[in-house]
């Protein structure tokens, strides 16, 4: 059986995607997951505590669906073809309304800015493991910042959620173009040893 707790953060999760995070209380939440509301300050002590609970558990869960496949990436394509997985799932699921809505109710509320960008940055650490692995060695390492790219590709990928929602095409053009760097990076890679070398010194010039 779930422990309430567990009904809880789903029923939170639930009221976000049908009321959207204004319409979101300790009745909707309880009615939704089916207990008195009063568990709600019982469990977790304010709405703001639920939902930033939520938000951290849920995205915790997503990840670690995603764990083992990141491990065994050895490309930015394959990183990029994970992400168009993502989106889609993500996109199927109703979890785009629910981003959507945590993100405009973290711009007036502390609480939840920070349980999101909390959130953020469980996908942002994974990211970030699997591009130092990739572009350790690389000729475009040394003007590339793991974390600061990790940082623009969970950007990027949020803004792609959020912009498929108005024009589909423009959202599967920008992962095309994605797609289209990612060889560029892997024609680099390829080089011979004396264009490697020479790759990486021009590209030190310019750090």
């Amino acid at each position: 059986m779930m422990a309430t707790r567990d009904k809880l953060i789903d029923g939170a999760i639930a009221a976000i995607r049908e009321h959207g995070i204004a319409g979101v209380s300790a009745r909707t939440i309880a009615a939704t997951a089916g207990v008195n509301q009063a568990l709600v300050f019982y469990h977790f002590g304010s709405v703001d505590d639920l939902l930033a609970e939520a938000c951290r558990s849920v995205t915790a869960a997503r990840v670690a669906v995603y764990r083992a496949r990141l491990a065994d990436v050895s490309s930015l394509r394959e990183l990029l073809d994970i992400g168009r997985t993502l989106h889609r799932q993500e996109q199927a699921e109703g979890n785009l309304a629910v981003l959507a809505q945590l993100l405009a109710g973290a711009q007036n509320d502390p609480t939840l800015a920070e349980s999101t960008a909390a959130a953020l940055r469980i996908w942002t650490v994974e990211i970030e493991s699997v591009l130092h692995r990739l572009l350790d060695g690389s000729p475009i390492a040394p003007v590339v910042d793991p974390a600061g790219l990790a940082r623009a590709v969970s950007a990027a990928f949020i803004g792609l959620e959020l912009y498929d929602g108005v024009d589909p095409e423009g959202a599967s053009a920008a992962f095309d173009a994605l797609e289209r760097l990612a060889v560029l990076v892997e024609v680099i890679d390829d080089l011979g040893p004396l264009a490697r070398r020479a790759a990486r010194a021009k590209l030190r010039h310019l750090t």
